[in-house]
Parts: C-alpha cells; sequence; structure tokens
C-alpha cells in the first residue's frame, strides 16, 4: 500500500528528474539558433506518411504560409484532404496530378509523362519564394520507379528560396534524397486494419 510519504518522496524523484531533463533540452534549444528551410521526408511502409505532409501542411497555413501542393501517383479519386485544402485557393495551390496507383494504370510510360508534368510544377512551387511550404506527395514512388531523375530532383530542392520548407512522402526513398533532407522518418507497420479485411475508408484512408 501506497503511504503518503511514499508518494511524496515519489513526487520529489519526478521533480528532480524534470529539472535536469528541462535544463538539458533548454541547452540544447539554445545552441539550434539556425533560421532555414527544411527538407522533410515521410517514407516506410507503415501508414501515415502522407497524413503527416498533409497535417505540416494545415500547421503552415495556420501561420500565415502559403502552400504549394503536388500529389504524384495520386489523383485518379478525389481524396479529403484535396477536397478540404480547396477551399482555401487563396492559400493553398493543390495540383493532383497522378492517375491512380501503378498496378491500375499499368503504362510505365504514361506514367513517367505525367511524373515529368507534375515536377514541372513541382518546380514552379520551389521557384516561389511567396511559398512557404511545398508537399510533394508520393514523390518518393516517382523516384522509385526511375520516373524522374533523382540527381535532377535533388539539384531543383537545393536550389529552392532559403526560407522554403519542402515534405516529401511516399515509401522507398531513395539513399540520395535521404542523405539531402534534413528530417526522414521512417512509418513503420505494427498492425493494419486492412490485414485484417477491413476495407479502405474515407477519412481514415482517402
Amino acid at each position: 500500500m501506497t503511504t503518503p510519504d511514499d508518494t511524496a518522496a515519489l513526487n520529489e524523484r519526478h521533480r528532480a528528474r524534470m529539472e535536469r531533463k528541462k535544463a538539458i533540452i533548454d541547452a540544447k534549444i539554445a545552441a539550434a539558433d539556425k533560421q532555414i528551410g527544411i527538407i522533410i521526408v515521410n517514407t516506410g511502409n507503415g501508414k501515415g506518411k502522407s497524413s503527416s505532409g498533409f497535417g505540416m501542411a494545415i500547421r503552415a497555413l495556420g501561420h500565415g504560409m502559403r502552400v504549394g501542393i503536388v500529389q504524384f501517383i495520386k489523383g485518379a479519386m478525389a481524396t479529403g484532404e484535396e477536397q478540404f485544402l480547396r477551399r482555401f485557393p487563396d492559400e493553398v495551390g493543390f495540383h493532383a496530378m497522378g492517375e491512380g496507383y501503378t498496378w491500375e494504370t499499368q503504362n510505365r510510360e504514361r506514367d513517367v509523362a505525367k511524373a515529368a508534368e507534375a515536377w514541372e510544377q513541382a518546380k514552379r512551387f520551389l521557384a516561389d519564394p511567396a511559398i512557404g511550404m511545398v508537399v510533394l506527395d508520393e514523390l518518393n514512388i516517382a523516384l522509385k520507379y526511375r520516373y524522374l531523375d533523382v540527381d535532377t530532383v535533388i539539384a531543383d530542392l537545393l536550389e529552392r528560396p532559403a526560407m522554403q520548407h519542402v515534405v516529401i512522402t511516399g515509401r522507398g526513398a531513395p539513399p540520395e534524397l535521404i542523405e539531402i533532407a534534413d528530417t526522414v522518418t521512417e512509418m513503420n507497420v505494427v498492425k493494419h486494419a486492412f490485414k485484417a479485411g477491413i476495407a479502405a475508408q474515407a477519412g481514415t484512408e482517402w
């Protein structure tokens, strides 16, 4: 049975531990004094890569930034994120420029042409200093299948305005992109409803 003295001792240990932790974190925050646009890559086989990207787009909008979004591969069906973000045409440029998943299109030549068209739009956003964040959804897939040249893509990314953030999503991010990115997160699968025979549903998958 826990006594009042036990609880008081536990609370004091917690306070002392958090005091030490705060000192360490405050020192790290003070050392991280650079202000510059960053490249964020969300990859891996788990769910949440695009969801995180669109969450950051909404966060950027909340800070008054303009956002440019280009969806590679996707575009054959309307998604919740597209329907929502198109409500803000003055703040968001949204371009869904794919024709569906590769196993549906089954036409590499056309997929390559659509990816090249999408990259031209991405380059317009990447050249515009008025755009605070660019989301390149499923770009990793286009790079994985070599629809686009990774060296050309990286060169264009590195030429963008200094304070512009870029979020890139999709499984199979190439090592060259991971190397030049500032933040890379790999989503791993623990469980997924689809494996239990649960269909993809509006609001959770699209």
